[in-house]
């Protein structure tokens, strides 16, 4: 799990690659398009987009190249944040005929069009437009799965941000189920692991939020990279988020000794439980 930002309001910048087409489905393609989706896969955002405008210049394929130039653009704007490319990916999104593409395009089509909506600042129905595809897009690449579910809950999160405090309380009690049934199928998900005390915390529950957090830190060596970057995250989220807010509910006199003393107890539990 990249690590783009630690607090629960923050965006996390993740990628949703695009499968690339299997042997007997790149045969009925024309080479552009294959050279567009191998680029996009590669992340020469650039070149992807040169050769899709070349296959979109085929009607028989022009959806399917639509596709590939709308999420070029918008994996080139997150990286330069230039408004020319959000516009004509939304352009390019809204010409894709669905009915064209077939069910693998269809399903990389929705994910496209939820980001295009997270990045618009349209949080709530970007959720809502990846909630149903978390499970399906599995099959897109081998993390595929995680990145949906992280980008799920960083539009949930976002959105529970424009709220005020006491009403996010059901967006985060959504997060917490649906990354909890996660761990529950996957003990080695990263993005449940940091987003279960992340969601806890959001919805002011700080108790659970740090026991969430250390058994994450210890379930974090069942990762893929061993833990490196999921340990990282739960570390900023603890000392720069929950001990913050668990010292401020003591007197304000004693904030400093409560900030060193929790900073100290989870300093030794790390020690602890860390190769």
């Amino acid at each position: 799990m990249s690590a783009s930002t630690v607090l629960a309001a923050g965006a996390r910048a993740v990628v949703l690659l695009l499968a690339i087409a299997s042997t007997a489905a790149a045969a009925r393609k024309p080479d552009p398009l294959v050279n567009a989706r191998l680029f996009y896969n590669d992340g020469q955002y650039d070149q992807a987009i040169e050769a899709a405008a070349q296959a979109a210049a085929n009607p028989s394929f022009a959806s399917s190249a639509r596709l590939v130039l709308g999420r070029s653009r918008l994996e080139r704007y997150r990286k330069t944040s230039v408004a020319g490319d959000l516009d004509a990916a939304r352009g390019d999104l809204r010409a894709v005929d669905p009915r064209a593409l077939d069910a693998r395009e269809r399903l990389e089509l929705q994910i496209g069009l939820a980001v295009l909506l997270y990045f618009e600042e349209q949080f709530g129905a970007a959720a809502e437009l990846l909630d149903p595809v978390v499970d399906a897009s599995a099959p897109l690449a081998p993390d595929a799965r995680e990145r949906a579910l992280d980008w799920w809950a960083t539009a949930l999160d976002r959105y529970a941000q424009t709220m005020p405090a006491p009403d996010r309380g059901p967006s985060y009690a959504r997060m917490i189920e649906r990354m909890e049934r996660e761990l529950a199928r996957d003990n080695s998900s990263a993005v449940a692991g940091y987003w279960l005390p992340a969601a806890a915390r959001g919805a002011g529950d700080l108790d659970r939020a740090m026991a969430a957090a250390s058994a994450s830190w210890i379930r974090a060596a069942l990762t893929s990279d061993g833990g490196t970057a999921l340990r990282a995250d739960l570390d900023k989220l603890v000392t720069q988020a929950i001990i913050p807010e668990k010292a401020a509910k003591v007197p304000s006199r004693e904030r400093r000794q409560a900030t060193g003393s929790l900073t100290t107890e989870w300093d030794a539990f790390k020690a602890a439980w860390t190769k």
